[in-house]
């Protein structure tokens, strides 16, 4: 599908380091649906398009509601856009994506977000809400400055529906989460967002919780896997025909663009999800964080996945 062309119509301040940008249609027309987990990519000048969650309530047509943490990241994409985005411009976007939807058979949520992890937490606490359905959720942040939707939360923070955890900083002072995830009742689900630590925090403390229970999004590619050491392969596209050598250091994505092969992509770290692609024979050497063992058996996250077997077979 063709990306949008969004007006952005506010932006509002929601903590220390984060703006909350509303991006509406120009002819004021509703937008394409979305789900609560659901996320956009926005394009930057010329670079790729980056991923940001949508946090406003999905029952909303008018307008997709993102926030952005301005941060050294690795492309400066942040601080870039914190800088030049203004009232009135015209963005890019591309159509809402969901790799982290809430499972609607369960009968309890529990939700944990760290900083700025929050942002596809709140439209699921709006979806929740307006379900009528039992929820928790822990706001895990540096500070009370640094938490965003404070005056969203404080209420359903009065309700007992909402905890927050202040670290200053030392994440052993924060949520703890062993205790936190020791004994999932029946029918919960577990829903996390947030820092690279923090989600290795929850992933080990939730590694009991019984199989399909526990949803996260990552913001950021993983980083403290050693995959060892990259070895050629060769992948055959099945449909084309064509056959190209993969070598250490190269991607199955940059290969394809030099052959002019056209192949959809956003993060290119292996967490949002949108060049996956069947394969059909071989062995992938998965290396992405948000396939599930099943989707595992039949698809694979092209911009960073190998090969275990000398061939690849990819259903393109």
């Amino acid at each position: 599908m063709a990306p949008m062309l969004l007006r952005v119509r506010s932006i509002t301040y929601l903590a220390d380091a984060v703006n909350g940008y509303e991006l509406v249609d120009p002819r004021g027309r509703d937008l394409p649906r979305f789900e609560a987990g659901a996320h956009i990519g926005v394009r930057l000048g010329t670079g790729p398009p980056r991923d940001y969650s949508l946090w406003n309530d999905p029952a909303e047509r008018r307008r997709y509601c993102i926030a952005v943490l301005r941060e050294d990241d690795r492309n400066g994409v942040s601080v870039e856009l914190h800088r030049t985005w203004r009232v009135g411009d015209l963005v890019e976007v591309a159509w809402p994506r969901n790799n982290f939807p809430l499972d609607h058979s369960a009968t309890r949520h529990l939700l944990i977000a760290g900083g700025i992890g929050i942002t596809p937490i709140m439209a699921m606490v709006a979806e929740l809400r307006r379900r009528g359905a039992d929820f928790l959720l822990h706001y895990c942040a540096r500070a009370p400055e640094a938490a965003a939707f404070r005056d969203e939360l404080d209420l359903l923070a009065a309700q007992g529906r909402v905890r927050f955890h202040y670290d200053g900083g030392d994440p052993a002072q924060g949520l703890d989460l062993a205790a936190a995830l020791r004994e999932p009742s029946a029918g919960t689900h577990l829903y996390y967002c947030g820092p690279a630590g923090l989600m290795a925090g929850i992933a080990t403390a939730a590694a009991d919780w019984p199989p399909g229970t526990v949803h996260c999004e990552f913001f950021t590619g993983p980083s403290d896997v050693d995959f060892g050491e990259d070895r050629p392969f060769r992948v055959v596209l099945a449909k084309s025909g064509g056959e190209f050598d993969i070598g250490a250091g190269e991607t199955i994505i940059n290969v394809l663009r030099r052959a002019g092969i056209a192949v959809r992509t956003s993060c290119e770290l292996g967490y949002c999800g949108t060049c996956l692609t069947r394969y059909l024979a071989g062995e992938p050497e998965h290396r992405d964080r948000i396939l599930s063992a099943r989707d595992r058996e039949r698809y694979v996250l092209i911009c960073c996945a190998r090969a275990k077997t000398p061939v690849l077979t990819l259903d393109l």
